[in-house]
């Protein structure tokens, strides 16, 4: 019997996570469907109830991964850490809530872009749902000096303090990092003068945001502010991707060769 999966999100038709996904199935050999859920605004517990009624399990994307953190059973660690889910899978006791974020950063970071995060001293931007799942991992891999920068200082503080490490606003931000985390969405139009061009000087920048061919936004203006090196966040697309279908298959897919023919295909 065919199994369904699906994304929810809103707006989630432009979500790259059906192609992925179609991938991971015809080179596992699992039998699956997987589409897309776009959920009103106020409306993620009525759809996940819908859905869930008769499918596996969901991926969970803006702006409701706080939503689904709320709907599950219980947690596994990486979610409850972070208070946020994006992979809801069946357990014996209801519907466990999991955050496969982190895994897929680090897992990009460190296998496809061959960067050094075990002792980089690192730099988030940001503090929202995408950027909650992320700090611990990027902690539990070794950077080193972690510091969450967003705007509104208190929520980088409150996130700062989950996971013991610092925090300060965008205008704040001082130079010397090794690693630069872009996971605010201020990104997507240009940095919009979020944090000084000294502070990236040198570092490895990496968006959490992707594009066709990587020039992201930020991106781009990191590399014209002297960035030693730039990348988008395709890979880590992938990378969580993989670890959800480990999770709810149990075999996980080998994905050097999706994310390459993925890349190929990316909308602007």
């Amino acid at each position: 019997m065919t199994d369904h999966y699906a994304v929810v999100g809103n707006p989630v038709g432009h979500s790259l996570s059906p192609a992925i996904h179609a991938a991971f199935a015809q080179a596992t050999g699992e039998d699956l469907t997987y589409g897309t859920l776009e959920a009103p605004i106020d409306g993620f517990a009525q759809a996940a109830d819908r859905f869930l009624a008769t499918g596996k399990g969901l991926n969970v994307t803006v702006p409701f991964k706080l939503d689904a953190w709320r709907w599950v059973d219980r947690h596994d660690p990486h979610a409850a850490a972070s208070g946020a889910v994006n992979t809801i899978i069946p357990a014996a006791d209801g519907w466990l809530g999991c955050n496969t974020d982190g895994l897929g950063l680090v897992a990009d970071l460190t296998e496809h872009l061959r960067w050094q995060v075990a002792g980089a001293r690192t730099l988030i931007l940001g503090a929202g749902g995408a950027v909650q799942g992320v700090v611990g991992a990027l902690s539990e891999a070794g950077a080193e000096g972690v510091m969450v920068a967003n705007r509104t200082v208190a929520k980088a503080q409150a996130l700062a303090d989950r996971f013991g490490v610092q925090a300060c606003s965008l205008d704040e931000v001082g130079d010397g990092w090794d690693l630069i985390v872009n996971g605010t969405s201020a990104g997507l139009a240009g940095t919009g003068g979020l944090i000084a061009g000294d502070a990236v000087v040198g570092g490895r920048c990496y968006d959490m945001f992707y594009s066709r061919d990587g020039a992201t936004p930020f991106c781009t203006w990191a590399k014209a502010q002297g960035a030693r090196a730039v990348a988008d966040g395709l890979g880590m697309l992938v990378e969580q991707a993989a670890q959800a279908f480990y999770l709810w298959r149990g075999v996980r897919p080998d994905t050097a060769p999706i994310l390459a023919s993925i890349r190929g295909g990316v909308p602007s």
